[in-house]
């Protein structure tokens, strides 16, 4: 990440973007599901290494029954999705 002027996260930011990245994709999957629809959610965010680094975001998601027609892989793409665009976002104000 330094080729591309991003300085080296301290503890702390390293901290703020995996939460970044976490409470995107949760909002993201609530912006379209009811929580009173979700089963279970529970969304993990790893950041590590410094040149390059590497963000990984999963999700995993149940919807109960009545959820039916509700692609849950798709919602879930679209979430993790949402959380990199966050991750990005929180790196350029770090420039």
């Amino acid at each position: 990440m330094g080729e591309a002027g991003i300085p080296e996260l301290s503890t702390e930011q390293t901290e703020t973007l995996c939460s970044t990245a976490e409470n995107a994709a949760r909002k993201h999957i609530l912006s379209k599901v009811s929580s009173k629809m979700v089963d279970r959610l529970d969304v993990s965010v790893e950041a590590e290494g410094q040149e390059p680094l590497k963000v990984t975001v999963e999700a995993d998601l149940a919807l109960k029954e009545e959820a039916k027609g509700i692609d849950v892989d798709a919602l879930v793409k679209e979430a993790t999705g949402e959380a990199h665009k966050a991750v990005e976002k929180y790196l350029r104000t770090l420039k």
